[in-house]
């Protein structure tokens, strides 16, 4: 699907290199019980590509032999992947911070009844996608009855302490623009969500993260049938901040496919391009024994913009510093 996507091939983006490396973000596979308008995995329930054991315990071997501190899960719906719950037991036993990113209503599917207390049980950081507070635009994005399905989780997750101050379990919501627009003021629009979320549901949560959609795979389809897609990467273009150049993500972040394969960001992932630290063929997480990856370049295209633009993008949020600069 990425090869439509031709103006994503010439690169003016800045180049950047990478720094410590404390985070592995780990996709676990494709398969979903959503299909999602702005998925740049192009996830669903469908997909049938899964991470196998046997990539479970090499990950599981990277652990031990990095300075990692964060396993970062994700999919598809991570929690799909039989493996997960071995995976997640793993890392903590390990004294590894682990965080989902959860879609909210595998909670409530056959089979997962269990699921939000097993997180609880183990301290996983949940990171939970809610592109809006209000039920059209949520469903417009995500399926016809997500929102309702969503409220219901995430209450599961308040009633095991998820949210609650001092609890030491903590819940973050995903906000991502419905279409080819740079979402708004962190800030401002995570109040409003605890605002609104607290006095229509009761519901609490920690931190929301503001994310830009990133024109590649189902999204960058979507903007290319609509006549969009040029216009949405020159948004993203003219915003850029080379503030924001110091804290994106993939100068201190690595991420593996389902198949174990190397990607210096999950977008990176999504387009095929992976670590080029083996000549002729692509760079799997069983390569990186003894190997130091900071100071190596970063392979970076113009969908990279999607990170650097207005107040930044990453898996964390808006970047901080862009953030403060732009309220001053």
């Amino acid at each position: 699907m990425h090869a439509t996507l031709p103006r994503l091939s010439p690169v003016d983006f800045p180049p950047l290199r990478r720094g410590a490396l404390d985070t592995l973000q780990v996709n676990l596979g494709y398969l979903c019980n959503q299909q999602c308008l702005h998925c740049h995995v192009a996830a669903g329930p469908g997909r049938t590509e899964l991470m196998s054991r046997e990539t479970v315990d090499q990950v599981i071997g990277f652990l031990d032999a990095s300075s990692i501190t964060t396993l970062d899960l994700t999919g598809g719906a991570p929690e799909m992947n039989p493996h997960f719950r071995d995976l997640v037991r793993a890392a903590r036993e390990r004294g590894v911070r682990v965080i989902d990113r959860c879609n909210l209503t595998i909670l409530l599917e056959p089979g997962f009844e269990d699921l939000a207390g097993f997180l609880a049980g183990q301290s996983v950081e949940v990171t939970a996608s809610l592109p809006c507070y209000l039920e059209d635009n949520v469903d417009q994005q995500r399926g016809k009855g997500v929102h309702a399905r969503s409220i219901e989780a995430l209450r599961r997750l308040n009633a095991l302490g998820y949210g609650q101050e001092g609890s030491g379990r903590v819940l973050n919501l995903v906000y991502n623009p419905l279409g080819p627009s740079l979402p708004p003021a962190q800030g401002p629009l995570e109040a409003a969500y605890k605002t609104e979320l607290a006095s229509r549901y009761g519901i609490v949560f920690d931190r929301l993260y503001a994310l830009a959609n990133m024109p590649i795979q189902r999204f960058g389809s979507t903007l290319i049938s609509r006549g969009t897609f040029d216009g949405y990467l020159d948004l993203l273009r003219n915003a850029h901040r080379p503030g924001n150049l110091d804290s994106v993500m993939c100068r201190s972040l690595l991420s593996v496919d389902w198949q174990g394969y190397v990607y210096d960001c999950d977008f990176n992932q999504m387009l095929g391009l992976g670590l080029p630290l083996v000549p002729g063929r692509r760079t799997h997480l069983a390569d990186l024994a003894g190997l130091e990856l900071g100071g190596r370049p970063i392979e970076v295209r113009n969908h990279c913009y999607g990170c650097t633009a207005g107040q930044g993008s990453s898996c964390g949020g808006s970047l901080s510093a862009t953030e403060a600069a732009a309220s001053d």
